[in-house]
């Protein structure tokens, strides 16, 4: 950053600053969390010295609470991919069964959109399509914040409902099924080569909030990349050729992330690793009835305050994945225990 000749390449000066922010967030956290562990040393052996009870409880309560920020910390530091700092596509997609699965993904939605806020993420809806009778048969989000695709990656996969149906008049227990996609949203210019007659461009009309212009043009893009079968749409913007550029920043990413993935598959094999790193690995249970409980198949973690989870309260899962990426040696999300 001292450099006297930074600011002549300001594209590069940007990165620049942007990876001291990041080592900074990193480094900080440690540097205080040291601090305060040499105070509470000294503080305790003074206290022990004139015997003063109170201080002790006092040291005792900093040190647990301590812990609790050193535990974090821990977390973070798995947070070492290349991706891992950047913003997140984020998407849903119901599965088969009608209304059941298309109630169950908007239930998912609600559920991510609590977290987005408990973590202070910001999502823009960028697309979403309703299902014809409740619930959402897609939602295509754009999740900003700190690591979020290094916390959010550990969403992809299938997620199972397992409960006394509310659109079944003779309340038989049902099955549903979503799946997650997390893309990184990598920033600048990703080197995907793509040649234009493997894509599709459809236009239509955006649905939703947006007055009377949103539903008069065909605003809206989706683009389809025939080799890979990839889709990726956007509505968020005004403007059709806004939404072209955006979407076709996400089908690069989506390509990247698709290259990488076979790049993991290829390692796999060679490695004789026998977890499967499918995108489409049930990763979770959430029971309803006839129990409640909410299961990861790949950590086998367990809550039993199942409405809470749906309320948002998913971030222990989300540690969870990375204890168990880590030890497994950086293995890609989506592996499913069964295939373990």
């Amino acid at each position: 950053m001292r450099a006297g000749d930074l600011w002549t390449a300001p594209t590069e000066a940007e990165g620049v600053l942007k990876r001291v922010k990041e080592l900074r967030a990193m480094v900080h956290p440690w540097q205080k969390a040291d601090k305060a562990a040499v105070e509470s040393r000294e503080l305790l052996a003074l206290a022990e010295a004139e015997k003063d009870a109170g201080i002790i409880s006092e040291v005792a309560e900093g040190v647990a609470r301590l812990r609790e920020e050193v535990a974090d910390l821990d977390i973070k530091a798995l947070l070492s991919g290349p991706y891992d700092n950047c913003n997140v596509y984020f998407s849903l997609h119901a599965g088969a069964g009608g209304t059941e699965s298309c109630d169950w993904a908007q239930m998912l939605l609600r559920m991510y959109e609590r977290y987005f806020e408990r973590s202070g993420y910001s999502a823009e809806l960028m697309s979403m399509l309703p299902g014809e009778e409740a619930g959402i048969r897609n939602a295509h989000l754009h999740v900003k914040g700190d690591y979020a695709y290094g916390y959010l990656k550990a969403e992809m996969g299938v997620h199972r409902l397992v409960r006394i149906s509310p659109f079944d008049s003779n309340k038989r227990r049902h099955t549903s099924f979503a799946s997650v996609d997390a893309t990184p949203d990598i920033e600048g210019e990703i080197a995907i080569e793509i040649n234009p007659k493997d894509l599709r461009v459809d236009t239509y009309r955006a649905s939703g909030a947006g007055g009377q212009h949103v539903n008069k043009t065909e605003s809206a893009v989706r683009i389809t990349h025939l080799a890979t079968n990839i889709v990726v749409q956007c509505q968020t913007e005004r403007s059709q050729v806004s939404n072209r550029a955006t979407a076709m920043k996400m089908l690069k990413a989506k390509l990247w992330q698709h290259e990488d993935m076979k790049r993991q598959e290829d390692l796999a094999r060679i490695t004789g690793l026998k977890s499967s790193i499918s995108w489409g690995s049930q990763i979770r249970s959430y029971v309803l009835q006839p129990y409640q409980l909410v299961k990861d198949l790949r950590t086998d973690h367990e809550v039993g305050n199942v409405n809470a989870v749906l309320d948002g309260e998913i971030h222990v899962f989300l540690k969870k994945y990375l204890e168990w990426q880590a030890r497994r040696g950086g293995t890609p999300a989506a592996s499913g225990k069964e295939n373990s």
